[in-house]
Protein backbone atom coordinates (compact mmCIF):
# COMPACT_ATOMS: atom_id res chain seq x y z
CA UNK A 1 0.00 0.00 0.00
CA UNK A 2 1.48 3.41 -0.92
CA UNK A 3 2.76 5.65 1.86
CA UNK A 4 0.66 8.67 2.74
CA UNK A 5 1.86 12.01 1.38
CA UNK A 6 -0.92 13.97 3.07
CA UNK A 7 -3.62 13.35 5.64
CA UNK A 8 -5.92 10.62 4.29
CA UNK A 9 -8.55 8.21 5.51
CA UNK A 10 -8.22 4.85 3.77
CA UNK A 11 -11.42 2.78 3.68
CA UNK A 12 -11.02 -0.95 3.14
CA UNK A 13 -14.14 -2.46 1.53
CA UNK A 14 -12.87 -6.02 2.01
CA UNK A 15 -12.90 -5.39 5.78
CA UNK A 16 -16.45 -4.05 5.47
CA UNK A 17 -17.49 -7.24 3.68
CA UNK A 18 -15.84 -9.35 6.39
CA UNK A 19 -17.74 -7.51 9.14
CA UNK A 20 -21.05 -7.76 7.31
CA UNK A 21 -20.63 -11.49 6.73
CA UNK A 22 -19.61 -12.08 10.36
CA UNK A 23 -22.70 -10.28 11.64
CA UNK A 24 -24.91 -12.12 9.14
CA UNK A 25 -23.50 -15.43 10.39
CA UNK A 26 -25.12 -14.70 13.77
CA UNK A 27 -28.61 -14.43 12.28
CA UNK A 28 -31.30 -16.81 11.16
CA UNK A 29 -31.59 -17.10 7.39
CA UNK A 30 -34.77 -15.02 7.16
CA UNK A 31 -33.72 -12.21 9.52
CA UNK A 32 -33.37 -8.96 7.62
CA UNK A 33 -30.29 -6.76 7.96
CA UNK A 34 -30.46 -2.98 8.29
CA UNK A 35 -27.19 -1.09 7.85
CA UNK A 36 -26.87 2.17 9.78
CA UNK A 37 -24.98 4.65 7.58
CA UNK A 38 -25.74 7.90 9.40
CA UNK A 39 -23.04 10.52 10.04
CA UNK A 40 -21.24 9.79 6.73
CA UNK A 41 -21.30 6.07 7.57
CA UNK A 42 -19.71 6.71 10.96
CA UNK A 43 -17.20 9.16 9.58
CA UNK A 44 -16.21 7.16 6.52
CA UNK A 45 -17.91 7.61 3.13
CA UNK A 46 -21.65 7.00 3.19
CA UNK A 47 -22.21 6.86 -0.58
CA UNK A 48 -19.46 4.35 -1.31
CA UNK A 49 -20.22 2.19 1.71
CA UNK A 50 -23.98 2.13 1.15
CA UNK A 51 -23.60 1.24 -2.54
CA UNK A 52 -21.19 -1.56 -1.63
CA UNK A 53 -23.51 -2.91 1.07
CA UNK A 54 -26.45 -2.70 -1.32
CA UNK A 55 -24.53 -4.96 -3.69
CA UNK A 56 -23.77 -7.33 -0.80
CA UNK A 57 -27.48 -7.73 -0.13
CA UNK A 58 -28.36 -5.43 2.76
CA UNK A 59 -32.15 -5.21 3.12
CA UNK A 60 -32.50 -1.74 4.62
CA UNK A 61 -30.53 1.38 5.42
CA UNK A 62 -30.94 3.86 8.25
CA UNK A 63 -29.83 7.46 8.60
CA UNK A 64 -30.40 10.00 11.34
CA UNK A 65 -31.71 12.91 9.29
CA UNK A 66 -33.55 13.48 6.04
CA UNK A 67 -30.64 15.16 4.25
CA UNK A 68 -28.56 12.02 4.73
CA UNK A 69 -31.29 9.96 3.10
CA UNK A 70 -31.54 12.36 0.17
CA UNK A 71 -27.77 12.08 -0.35
CA UNK A 72 -28.07 8.28 -0.50
CA UNK A 73 -30.88 8.48 -3.06
CA UNK A 74 -28.74 10.87 -5.14
CA UNK A 75 -25.89 8.35 -4.94
CA UNK A 76 -28.05 5.56 -6.35
CA UNK A 77 -29.40 3.75 -3.30
CA UNK A 78 -32.68 2.06 -4.18
CA UNK A 79 -33.23 -0.04 -1.03
CA UNK A 80 -35.58 1.29 1.67
CA UNK A 81 -34.10 4.04 3.86
CA UNK A 82 -35.38 4.59 7.40
CA UNK A 83 -34.93 8.13 8.75
CA UNK A 84 -34.46 7.67 12.49
CA UNK A 85 -35.00 11.25 13.63
CA UNK A 86 -37.03 13.13 11.06
CA UNK A 87 -38.34 16.61 11.83
CA UNK A 88 -41.70 17.83 10.52
CA UNK A 89 -40.06 20.48 8.32
CA UNK A 90 -38.62 17.68 6.17
CA UNK A 91 -41.78 15.61 5.62
CA UNK A 92 -42.44 16.90 2.09
CA UNK A 93 -38.89 15.90 1.11
CA UNK A 94 -39.23 12.51 2.76
CA UNK A 95 -42.24 11.68 0.61
CA UNK A 96 -40.73 13.15 -2.55
CA UNK A 97 -37.58 11.02 -2.14
CA UNK A 98 -39.36 7.85 -0.97
CA UNK A 99 -37.77 7.81 2.47
CA UNK A 100 -39.44 6.13 5.44
CA UNK A 101 -39.82 8.15 8.66
CA UNK A 102 -39.58 6.98 12.24
CA UNK A 103 -42.65 8.31 14.01
CA UNK A 104 -41.95 8.75 17.70
CA UNK A 105 -44.52 11.11 19.24
CA UNK A 106 -47.94 12.64 18.64
CA UNK A 107 -46.71 15.87 17.12
CA UNK A 108 -44.67 14.00 14.54
CA UNK A 109 -47.47 11.54 13.79
CA UNK A 110 -50.05 14.31 13.30
CA UNK A 111 -47.69 16.37 11.16
CA UNK A 112 -46.74 13.48 8.90
CA UNK A 113 -50.34 12.35 8.53
CA UNK A 114 -51.30 15.89 7.49
CA UNK A 115 -48.54 16.12 4.86
CA UNK A 116 -49.15 12.61 3.52
CA UNK A 117 -52.87 13.29 3.22
CA UNK A 118 -52.25 16.58 1.40
CA UNK A 119 -49.99 14.70 -1.03
CA UNK A 120 -52.68 12.04 -1.64
CA UNK A 121 -50.51 9.21 -0.36
CA UNK A 122 -51.87 5.67 0.00
CA UNK A 123 -50.29 3.22 2.43
CA UNK A 124 -47.12 5.30 2.81
CA UNK A 125 -44.65 3.30 4.95
CA UNK A 126 -43.82 4.60 8.41
CA UNK A 127 -42.04 3.05 11.38
CA UNK A 128 -43.32 3.47 14.94
CA UNK A 129 -40.61 4.00 17.57
CA UNK A 130 -41.35 2.85 21.12
CA UNK A 131 -39.48 3.74 24.28
CA UNK A 132 -38.44 0.73 26.37
CA UNK A 133 -35.92 2.38 28.68
CA UNK A 134 -33.45 4.45 26.70
CA UNK A 135 -35.75 7.42 27.37
CA UNK A 136 -34.70 9.32 24.28
CA UNK A 137 -37.48 9.02 21.68
CA UNK A 138 -40.59 6.90 21.38
CA UNK A 139 -44.22 6.19 22.17
CA UNK A 140 -45.25 4.16 25.21
CA UNK A 141 -47.22 0.93 25.43
CA UNK A 142 -50.25 2.88 26.62
CA UNK A 143 -50.31 4.87 23.36
CA UNK A 144 -51.09 1.89 21.11
CA UNK A 145 -54.88 1.98 21.47
CA UNK A 146 -55.01 5.72 20.75
CA UNK A 147 -52.73 5.31 17.72
CA UNK A 148 -55.09 2.65 16.43
CA UNK A 149 -58.11 4.87 16.98
CA UNK A 150 -56.42 7.63 15.03
CA UNK A 151 -55.31 5.47 12.11
CA UNK A 152 -57.92 2.73 11.78
CA UNK A 153 -59.97 4.53 9.12
CA UNK A 154 -56.99 6.05 7.31
CA UNK A 155 -55.50 4.55 4.18
CA UNK A 156 -52.86 7.26 3.97
CA UNK A 157 -50.10 5.55 5.91
CA UNK A 158 -49.05 2.00 6.67
CA UNK A 159 -47.10 0.94 9.74
CA UNK A 160 -44.28 -1.06 8.19
CA UNK A 161 -42.39 -1.74 11.40
CA UNK A 162 -42.32 -1.10 15.10
CA UNK A 163 -39.00 -0.87 16.87
CA UNK A 164 -37.11 0.23 19.94
CA UNK A 165 -33.49 0.74 20.94
CA UNK A 166 -31.41 -1.12 23.51
CA UNK A 167 -29.60 1.13 25.99
CA UNK A 168 -26.78 -1.09 27.26
CA UNK A 169 -26.61 -4.27 25.18
CA UNK A 170 -22.79 -4.11 25.09
CA UNK A 171 -22.55 -4.13 28.91
CA UNK A 172 -23.18 -7.60 30.29
CA UNK A 173 -23.31 -6.20 33.82
CA UNK A 174 -26.56 -4.58 32.63
CA UNK A 175 -27.99 -7.85 31.35
CA UNK A 176 -31.02 -7.69 33.64
CA UNK A 177 -31.91 -4.22 32.32
CA UNK A 178 -31.50 -5.34 28.70
CA UNK A 179 -33.66 -8.39 29.27
CA UNK A 180 -36.25 -6.09 30.84
CA UNK A 181 -36.15 -3.97 27.68
CA UNK A 182 -36.58 -7.07 25.52
CA UNK A 183 -39.60 -8.13 27.59
CA UNK A 184 -41.06 -4.61 27.42
CA UNK A 185 -40.76 -4.66 23.64
CA UNK A 186 -42.38 -8.10 23.55
CA UNK A 187 -45.32 -6.70 25.52
CA UNK A 188 -45.56 -3.79 23.09
CA UNK A 189 -45.50 -6.02 20.02
CA UNK A 190 -48.07 -8.43 21.41
CA UNK A 191 -50.41 -5.57 22.30
CA UNK A 192 -49.88 -3.94 18.91
CA UNK A 193 -50.69 -7.14 16.99
CA UNK A 194 -53.78 -7.71 19.09
CA UNK A 195 -55.09 -4.15 18.65
CA UNK A 196 -54.16 -3.71 14.97
CA UNK A 197 -54.76 -7.35 13.98
CA UNK A 198 -51.61 -7.60 11.86
CA UNK A 199 -47.88 -8.06 12.39
CA UNK A 200 -45.42 -5.45 11.10
CA UNK A 201 -41.66 -5.96 10.98
CA UNK A 202 -40.16 -6.04 14.46
CA UNK A 203 -36.62 -4.84 15.20
CA UNK A 204 -34.78 -4.12 18.42
CA UNK A 205 -31.15 -5.30 18.23
CA UNK A 206 -28.18 -3.07 17.52
CA UNK A 207 -24.65 -4.48 16.96
CA UNK A 208 -24.23 -5.63 20.56
CA UNK A 209 -27.77 -6.94 20.57
CA UNK A 210 -26.87 -9.08 17.57
CA UNK A 211 -23.82 -10.44 19.39
CA UNK A 212 -25.20 -10.86 22.89
CA UNK A 213 -28.97 -11.43 22.64
CA UNK A 214 -29.94 -13.88 19.91
CA UNK A 215 -33.49 -14.01 21.27
CA UNK A 216 -33.89 -10.34 20.34
CA UNK A 217 -33.01 -10.59 16.64
CA UNK A 218 -36.70 -10.75 15.68
CA UNK A 219 -37.53 -9.89 12.03
CA UNK A 220 -34.65 -7.48 11.44
CA UNK A 221 -31.48 -6.25 13.14
CA UNK A 222 -29.70 -2.91 12.88
CA UNK A 223 -25.93 -2.61 12.80
CA UNK A 224 -23.76 0.47 12.73
CA UNK A 225 -20.47 0.27 14.62
CA UNK A 226 -20.03 -3.46 13.93
CA UNK A 227 -19.98 -2.88 10.18
CA UNK A 228 -17.13 -0.44 10.65
CA UNK A 229 -15.03 -2.88 12.65
CA UNK A 230 -15.81 -2.65 16.35
CA UNK A 231 -17.55 -5.24 18.50
CA UNK A 232 -17.83 -3.22 21.72
CA UNK A 233 -15.76 -5.74 23.70
CA UNK A 234 -12.22 -7.06 23.68
CA UNK A 235 -13.53 -10.54 22.89
CA UNK A 236 -15.67 -9.49 19.95
CA UNK A 237 -13.18 -6.94 18.58
CA UNK A 238 -11.03 -9.90 17.54
CA UNK A 239 -13.78 -10.99 15.14
CA UNK A 240 -14.02 -7.63 13.38
CA UNK A 241 -11.73 -5.68 11.08
CA UNK A 242 -11.68 -1.88 11.39
CA UNK A 243 -12.35 -0.58 7.90
CA UNK A 244 -10.60 2.78 8.28
CA UNK A 245 -6.96 3.79 8.56
CA UNK A 246 -6.19 7.43 9.29
CA UNK A 247 -2.73 8.46 8.06
CA UNK A 248 -0.70 11.63 7.78
CA UNK A 249 2.92 12.73 7.33
CA UNK A 250 5.64 14.59 9.19
CA UNK A 251 5.68 18.20 7.97
CA UNK A 252 8.59 19.43 10.05
CA UNK A 253 10.94 18.28 12.81
CA UNK A 254 12.06 20.57 15.63
CA UNK A 255 14.75 20.17 18.26
CA UNK A 256 13.42 21.60 21.52
CA UNK A 257 15.85 22.67 24.23
CA UNK A 258 15.23 22.30 27.96
CA UNK A 259 12.89 25.06 29.13
CA UNK A 260 11.42 25.80 25.71
CA UNK A 261 7.68 25.57 25.12
CA UNK A 262 5.63 24.03 22.32
CA UNK A 263 2.33 25.19 20.86
CA UNK A 264 -0.49 27.52 21.84
CA UNK A 265 -0.64 28.90 25.38
CA UNK A 266 2.84 27.45 25.91
CA UNK A 267 0.95 24.42 27.24
CA UNK A 268 4.02 22.18 27.08
CA UNK A 269 7.30 23.16 28.71
CA UNK A 270 10.17 20.80 28.06
CA UNK A 271 12.04 19.52 31.08
CA UNK A 272 14.82 18.20 28.86
CA UNK A 273 16.02 18.39 25.27
CA UNK A 274 13.54 16.58 23.00
CA UNK A 275 12.68 16.27 19.33
CA UNK A 276 9.18 16.98 18.02
CA UNK A 277 7.41 16.41 14.73
CA UNK A 278 4.57 18.55 13.41
CA UNK A 279 1.73 16.63 11.73
CA UNK A 280 -0.91 18.26 9.47
CA UNK A 281 -4.02 17.14 11.35
CA UNK A 282 -5.85 18.90 14.16
CA UNK A 283 -9.16 19.47 15.87
CA UNK A 284 -10.71 20.74 12.63
CA UNK A 285 -10.01 17.24 11.27
CA UNK A 286 -11.52 15.42 14.24
CA UNK A 287 -8.59 15.05 16.62
CA UNK A 288 -10.04 16.96 19.54
CA UNK A 289 -8.15 18.96 22.14
CA UNK A 290 -8.80 16.21 24.67
CA UNK A 291 -6.05 14.17 22.99
CA UNK A 292 -3.41 16.79 23.75
CA UNK A 293 -1.05 17.11 26.70
CA UNK A 294 0.43 13.65 26.23
CA UNK A 295 -2.84 11.72 26.39
CA UNK A 296 -3.16 10.77 22.73
CA UNK A 297 -0.43 9.44 20.50
CA UNK A 298 0.37 8.56 16.90
CA UNK A 299 2.50 5.76 15.47
CA UNK A 300 5.72 6.57 13.62
CA UNK A 301 8.07 3.77 12.52
CA UNK A 302 6.00 1.35 14.66
CA UNK A 303 6.61 3.42 17.80
CA UNK A 304 4.27 5.55 19.88
CA UNK A 305 4.80 9.31 19.66
CA UNK A 306 2.71 11.17 22.31
CA UNK A 307 0.98 14.41 21.42
CA UNK A 308 2.82 17.40 22.91
CA UNK A 309 0.95 20.43 24.24
CA UNK A 310 -2.42 21.53 22.90
CA UNK A 311 -3.95 20.17 19.70
CA UNK A 312 -4.11 23.01 17.15
CA UNK A 313 -6.88 23.49 14.60
CA UNK A 314 -4.82 22.09 11.72
CA UNK A 315 -1.77 20.52 13.38
CA UNK A 316 -0.48 18.45 16.24
CA UNK A 317 3.05 18.22 17.56
CA UNK A 318 4.33 14.87 18.81
CA UNK A 319 7.39 13.76 20.76
CA UNK A 320 9.65 11.69 18.47
CA UNK A 321 12.67 11.61 20.77
CA UNK A 322 14.46 8.30 20.10
CA UNK A 323 12.49 7.56 16.93
CA UNK A 324 14.61 7.50 13.79
CA UNK A 325 12.47 9.35 11.24
CA UNK A 326 12.53 12.33 8.91
CA UNK A 327 10.27 14.92 7.34
CA UNK A 328 7.88 13.31 4.86
CA UNK A 329 7.65 10.01 6.77
CA UNK A 330 4.26 8.42 7.24
CA UNK A 331 2.30 8.80 10.49
CA UNK A 332 -0.48 6.44 11.64
CA UNK A 333 -3.20 8.02 13.73
CA UNK A 334 -5.21 4.80 13.82
CA UNK A 335 -5.35 1.58 11.80
CA UNK A 336 -6.21 -2.09 12.26
CA UNK A 337 -3.50 -2.64 14.90
CA UNK A 338 -3.59 0.67 16.74
CA UNK A 339 -7.31 1.14 16.43
CA UNK A 340 -9.57 4.13 16.84
CA UNK A 341 -10.82 2.49 20.00
CA UNK A 342 -7.29 2.41 21.45
CA UNK A 343 -6.80 6.10 20.69
CA UNK A 344 -10.25 7.02 21.99
CA UNK A 345 -9.52 5.27 25.28
CA UNK A 346 -6.59 7.62 25.90
CA UNK A 347 -9.05 10.51 26.10
CA UNK A 348 -11.68 8.56 28.05
CA UNK A 349 -14.10 8.48 25.14
CA UNK A 350 -15.34 5.88 22.64
CA UNK A 351 -14.52 4.88 19.09
CA UNK A 352 -17.91 6.19 17.89
CA UNK A 353 -16.99 9.76 18.83
CA UNK A 354 -13.54 9.63 17.26
CA UNK A 355 -14.46 8.08 13.92
CA UNK A 356 -17.60 10.15 13.34
CA UNK A 357 -15.61 13.32 14.03
CA UNK A 358 -13.18 12.84 11.13
CA UNK A 359 -13.70 15.95 9.02
CA UNK A 360 -14.96 15.78 5.47
CA UNK A 361 -11.92 17.84 4.44
CA UNK A 362 -9.77 14.74 5.07
CA UNK A 363 -9.27 12.98 1.75
CA UNK A 364 -10.96 9.58 1.48
CA UNK A 365 -9.22 6.76 -0.40
CA UNK A 366 -11.28 3.65 -1.19
CA UNK A 367 -9.42 0.35 -1.15
CA UNK A 368 -11.27 -2.28 -3.13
Amino acid sequence: MPKAQETVLEIDLSALKHNFEYLKSKLQKDTKFLAVVKAFAYGNDADTIALYLQDLGVDYFAVAYTGEGVALRNAGITKPILVLHPLPTSFHTIIERCLEPSIYNWKVLNAFLEVATAKNQKQYPIHLKFNTGLNRLGFDLEDIQTIHSKLQWSETIHIKSIFSHLAASEDLSEKAFTEQQIQSFKNITETFEKVFDYKPLLHLSNTSGILNYSDAHLDMVRSGIGLYGFGNSEKENKNFKPIATLKSVISQIHHIEKGETVGYNRAFKSEEAITTATIPIGHADGIGRQYGQGKGYVIIKSQKAPIVGNVCMDMIMVNITGIVCEEGDEVIIFDTSHTAEHLANTANTISYELVTAISQRVKRIIIK
